[in-house]
């Protein structure tokens, strides 16, 4: 439970609302033994003595003892409302920001923090996690304060009327707890095991809509129709576990409220003829047994509630408490100009111990044409990593103008920047929407849109749909191809006008005529534009002011096309092998 002291924060936010909401859980069960009570004196005062007169008396009487219940009755439950529209909005005003704090932290947190954590876990601790702490922030906490209020008052007016007969009612109340909270328990692991189904089943199916295209190219319909159909079996053979179990849970309380209430009834019974309990005492009785009925068994749920709240929220800290790697240190304005730097830099990633990156050192000029080249894995994509600061490297330094990458306002600089990564991810929104993401501005024209599309070669194919910008595309752009959504994404970066443009490997889905179309629309950009090109085909970067060739994390070579050629190494070597597979018919 020492997690949960972490929401004392939102106590002390919500101090006014909560105290409160305690302050009309005292009230509402004040009114409420006062029923009984009143119940108890009618019923002692009319077979002590009151005598009624006439009929006219008699509906009077009714009428007035109605009244007096109905009146009663209602304060009761208006404070009953008061208290759940206190202490229940309280929980969900606290969700919300629990979940914008969790929001926040994963915003913050490093790039490194997402190759160690799936989608769906990260997913789990802002929705499931953060409920299971709602349920205990709100009911638990609600239940909680009512049965302390409920069961002081309730055994204070119990005992003002007969300490013995409270005694022997009160035995069932604790075994029910207990036992419900054994049930609880048991209701709590089935209840696990069938969402742990559910979640396999959810994926599943999330499986084959989104590789839908592969599952029907290899004709695995049925494969995954046989998986389906074996995880809704075993969902439902769960469920009806779960189910069988919850059967138990009313039969429990419904029993131990009949044994308290026959107690009530039999010793009271024989107390009456001692004279030490009254009729109206015996049926007050009844009323606090039932009173007491559901805050006594809401101890095992609410055990249960606390339970899986602790366990939750300590899945939750683990994530607040991970400080991110990559830290802002600058607030101060940045203007992204003059040589780009890197000296001396290594680089391993901590995960795999893979040594990405060693001892690299090359400058970019402003407003030239630099492309990065070399095999797979020869560290392209982590010196993009490492220039967008998504990452630090483990020795050396990257410097822009002078001034040190760790020193700089990262946002300014990253606003200055358009990267289109190799992996495209397109929303499932407009296209115009998917394009203006990469802009600074609030609006954009139709007719930037149009501009940027053309320079990526792409507002011939948006006007062939319908709907042109205003096509909906499908989850990851599924209904484009896979050179319809590198463009788009390049049109998406070349939206804000970057003054540092970096394009990683993201024309390999287009074709060289394609390629050497938009190439070109880019050398023609009006703006000043330093460009910096990962690809591994030469045909992409032939054109590049400066080339770098790659082997395992190493510079092995640098210059221009033509020079690269006349060193005979490996660029050359690469070049007459793509260029002898162009040739091939």
């Amino acid at each position: 439970m020492k997690s949960l002291r972490y929401l004392n924060k939102y106590f002390i936010k919500y101090k006014w609302r909560f105290l409160l909401g305690i302050l009309f859980v005292v009230i509402s069960n004040y009114f409420g033994v006062q029923m009984p009570m009143y119940v108890k004196t009618t019923i002692d005062d009319l077979l002590t003595g009151s005598t009624v007169n006439s009929f006219n008396e008699a509906i009077w009487l009714s009428l007035k003892i109605g009244g007096i219940y109905l009146i009663l009755s209602a304060c009761s439950g208006f404070f009953l409302f008061l208290m759940r529209q206190t202490i229940i909005v309280m929980s969900r005003f606290i969700e919300y920001d629990i979940k914008n704090e969790i929001y926040q932290q994963y915003q913050k947190l490093s790039f490194s923090f997402y190759k160690k954590h799936s989608t769906g876990d990260l997913m789990n601790r802002i929705t499931e996690d953060v409920s299971q702490v709602r349920m205990y922030l709100g009911p638990g906490i609600m239940y909680t304060l009512n049965l302390i209020a409920l069961f002081v008052l309730v055994i204070f007016q119990m005992v003002e009327i007969n300490a013995t007969l409270t005694l022997f009612v009160l035995i069932p109340l604790p075994i029910m707890s207990f036992l419900i909270y054994k049930v609880s328990t048991k209701m709590n692991r089935l209840s696990k095991d069938v969402q742990a189904e559910q979640s396999n089943l959810s994926t599943i199916v999330q499986e084959s809509f989104s590789g839908i295209r592969i599952v029907k190219a290899y004709g695995k319909e049925n494969e995954f129709s046989k998986k389906f159909d074996e995880s809704a079996n075993n969902y439902k053979i769960k469920s009806m576990v779960l189910v069988l179990v919850n059967s138990l849970f009313m039969p429990t309380i419904i029993f131990l409220i009949g044994l308290s209430t026959l107690l009530s009834i039999y010793l009271g019974g024989i107390m009456s003829y001692n004279h030490s309990i009254s009729l109206g005492g015996i049926v007050a009785f009844i009323f606090f047994v039932n009173k007491l009925t559901w805050p006594f068994a809401s101890i095992g749920w609410v055990t249960s509630i606390n339970q899986r709240a602790a366990a939750s929220q300590t899945r939750i800290n683990e994530f607040l408490q991970i400080k991110p790697e990559i830290e802002n240190n600058s607030s101060l304005p940045f203007e992204l100009k003059g040589k780009i730097s890197f000296e001396n830099i290594s680089y391993t990633y901590p995960n795999t111990g893979i040594k990405a990156i060693e001892n690299l050192s090359f400058t970019i000029t402003q407003g030239e044409s630099f492309a990065i080249i070399g095999k797979t894995g020869s560290g392209k994509s982590t010196i993009l990593q490492l220039l967008m600061r998504q990452i630090d490297p483990d020795e050396g330094r990257i410097t822009i103008n002078g001034i040190d990458l760790k020193d700089i306002n990262l946002d300014a600089y990253r606003m200055q920047s358009g990267v289109v990564p190799q992996e495209v991810f397109l929303f499932s929104d407009s296209i115009s929407n998917n394009i203006k993401f990469g802009g600074i501005k609030e609006s954009y024209s139709d007719e930037e849109l149009v501009e940027v599309t053309k320079m990526a070669h792409v507002y011939h194919n948006i006007c062939e749909f319908k709907d042109k910008f205003e096509t909906i595309l499908g989850e990851r752009g599924v209904n484009l191809s896979g050179g319809q959504k590198q463009r788009i994404s390049i049109a998406r970066a070349l939206l804000r006008k970057p003054k540092l443009l970096i394009l990683d490997d993201c024309l390999s889905a287009v074709d060289t005529e394609t390629e050497e179309i938009i190439l070109r629309y880019l050398k023609e950009i009006p703006y000043e534009q330093t460009s910096i090109i990962v690809s591994h085909r030469i045909s992409s970067i032939r054109n590049a002011s400066q080339i770098i060739v790659l082997d395992q994390g190493r510079k092995v070579e640098e210059g221009t096309h033509e020079s690269l050629l006349k060193n005979n190494g490996q660029y050359a070597e690469m070049y007459k092998t793509q260029l002898s597979e162009n040739d091939r018919p």
